[in-house]
């Protein structure tokens, strides 16, 4: 069939075994052939083809409210929902979101691009729909990995005592980004050994015999409740929150599915159906990673599995950065250890993991319990580095306060993509730290312009004694491995150009401060640049300078205004009563879209263009 014909999925309930099978092998192949050209989440899309089908043919979207924990694997629930032809524009401005979102269909009941937020909408949603005495299923799917959150955990909690109608669909493929960790991990892997369902089909067999396509399995049957009972195991973890369990069973096989989902449906209390997927399934490159190489990905060649551009010569990304300069550094102070929630290959850590395999830490995906983590670490004398995507590091805020700064404690923060990161959108925008972060005492917050300074501050963050969090964007930089990375003063600033003639001051940080300087010196501009690496604390004997010199500041920032760099200097120039005339120019008070960087950049008038517009304003007055 033309998938772009697709307008909801009520289509579903006329198709019978052999069609469905045909459609998934079908969605497979165009999900394929689509993110090979734009890039986006592969590995868990091709997992849940089937499983999304099968939703969506025992339940009714968008009464019965089907949505997925995080949201990158919706890619089959787009297309089933009406969205196949808008699939050139996955993750491009203005066009299709590469997670679900409720401004694009009815069919999106909830969005999100962080873990283990599901079910604490789930149990609302039943609460919600309970208390208005309404008739519909709430139905989210989580994966292993994410149910491992403490989130998670906690809602899994308050489900169990509240026992409202809610089908958790349990997706079980032993990865998150990564192969998971931890003790869940292991029950998990038990109940996967187990074969509860098989005796739940030979309870039911003959009552499903009785059903024709499409009817609710067990209807008419007296006894329903006592078979459907009969055939739910109190197993695991599960069973000790108070929750029922159907499962396992194979996620691949469509015809198992929609029988397991429809005697879900037919229970009274909260169920979990265990689905056994396989990350990737149906291309091998996919299927044989382990390392998350494929759980998000950039344009390929589907036929060779190879990126379609490469990382120039000379240069790294910015997370290889900051992890070869923590393995050398750690050669040095054995007291260095590494701590990530799930996200090893991500933060280019798989080095340090293999050098030093006993001082290296996955903690799962969660991000609250890493930081204090690293807090029992540095009180007890270790110097834990930590890294976080700058989005997820909103998640652990409480616990860089209260744990890590509070009591002033040397733990390093690596804040990985920080500032926008592109086609990911609002969820991942890496540009809220600073101003989390900046009003805490006691730590020191950086950003490195190159690949030297990104060396040199790492090794300033492990010489000093306090708290250091040192942001760095996604990307590549320029490498040259320093023989000697020397420790830079906390709080220091870089005049990076002299102008003694100059019009106005721009100080900015990051990557730009070079890109501000080139264009200065290509288009012979009266322009001095300051290089401000440390957002706290901040340079004061510069921000002296600049006062007493009287010409305009122009602070340039690619994050937030409310709470950035601007925001300190202009609290720096009140309280000390200094007369400065400070241009901002940085994002507003606004959600920032999906789409490249450099057309959001455009978008939010913080590109390299809008700059120099307001730099020739001085310039030519």
């Amino acid at each position: 069939m033309d998938l772009t014909d697709i307008h909801d999925p009520a289509f579903l309930k006329q198709l019978d075994q052999r069609q469905l099978k045909a459609l998934a092998q079908q969605i497979r192949e165009f999900l394929i052939d689509h993110v090979s050209k734009t890039g986006g989440h592969l590995s868990s899309n091709l997992g849940v083809v089937e499983l999304t089908i099968a939703l969506h043919k025992v339940f009714d979207s968008p009464q019965d409210k089907i949505f997925f924990d995080v949201g990158h694997q919706c890619y089959t629930h787009k297309i089933l929902t009406g969205r196949a032809g808008q699939f050139d524009s996955l993750r491009q401005y203005e066009g299709l979101s590469g997670f679900q979102k409720r401004a694009e269909s009815e069919h999106d009941v909830w969005e999100a691009g962080h873990s283990s937020t599901s079910l604490s909408a789930a149990l609302g949603m039943a609460v919600a729909r309970d208390l208005n005495h309404e008739q519909y299923h709430v139905v989210p799917v989580i994966g292993d990995g994410a149910l491992g959150g403490g989130m998670a955990l906690e809602a899994l909690n308050q489900i169990g005592s509240e026992q409202r109608n809610i089908i958790i669909i349990f997706n079980d493929n032993n990865m998150s980004i990564s192969e998971n960790v931890g003790v869940l991990t292991q029950n998990f892997a038990k109940l996967r050994a187990s074969k509860p369902y098989n005796a739940l089909k030979n309870d039911l067999k003959t009552a499903l015999n009785r059903n024709n396509v499409g009817q609710a399995v067990l209807t008419g049957l007296q006894n329903m409740k006592d078979a459907v009972k009969k055939g739910v195991i109190d197993t695991g973890v599960f069973g000790e929150f108070g929750l029922e369990y159907l499962g396992p069973v194979d996620g691949h096989d469509i015809k198992s599915l929609i029988q397991i989902l429809k005697v879900a449906k037919s229970h009274q209390g909260p169920v979990v159906v265990h689905v056994l997927t396989k990350k990737g399934k149906g291309y091998s490159y996919c299927e044989e990673d382990k390392e998350g190489v494929w759980h998000g990905v950039g344009p390929f060649n589907p036929q060779t599995g190879k990126p379609l551009s490469a990382t120039p010569a000379g240069y790294l990304s910015w997370s290889s950065v900051i992890s070869e300069t923590l393995v050398r550094l750690a050669k040095d102070n054995k007291d260095i250890v590494a701590v990530t929630p799930a996200m090893i290959t991500g933060s280019k850590l798989e080095k340090f993991f293999a050098v030093y395999p006993e001082r290296a830490f996955d903690c799962g995906i969660a991000e609250e319990h890493a930081a204090t983590f690293c807090a029992g670490l540095a009180i007890s004398g270790k110097r834990p580095f930590i890294s976080l995507y700058s989005s997820f590091l909103q998640r652990c805020y409480d616990q860089i306060n209260h744990d890590i700064c509070r009591m002033d404690l040397p733990v390093v923060i690596g804040i990985d993509r920080a500032g926008l990161v592109g086609e990911d959108g609002d969820t991942h925008h890496g540009v809220f730290d600073i101003a989390i972060l900046r009003s805490l005492p006691n730590l020191i917050l950086a950003q490195p312009k190159d690949a030297g300074e990104a060396q040199q501050l790492m090794a300033t963050a492990f010489a000093q004694p306090h708290p250091m969090a040192i942001r760095y964007p996604r990307g590549t930089a320029l490498y040259n491995e320093l023989a000697q990375a020397e420790p830079i003063p906390v709080g220091s600033w870089t005049l990076v150009n002299t102008e003694p003639d100059h019009r106005c001051t721009v100080v900015t940080y990051g990557p730009d401060v070079d890109k501000v300087v080139s264009k200065v010196l290509t288009n012979s501009l009266p322009v001095q640049v300051v290089n401000a690496r440390f957002f706290k604390p901040l340079d004061e004997v510069m921000l002296q300078r600049l006062a007493e010199e009287g010409k305009p500041v122009i602070v340039y920032e690619t994050d937030m205004l409310a709470g950035g760099l601007s925001s300190a200097i202009l609290e720096w120039a009140a309280d000390h009563q200094a007369a400065m005339s400070i241009r901002r120019v940085g994002i507003g008070d606004t959600y920032v879209p999906q789409g490249s960087l450099n057309k959001i950049r455009r978008l939010e008038s913080i590109d390299i263009l809008s700059l120099f517009d307001v730099i020739k304003e001085y310039c030519e007055a």
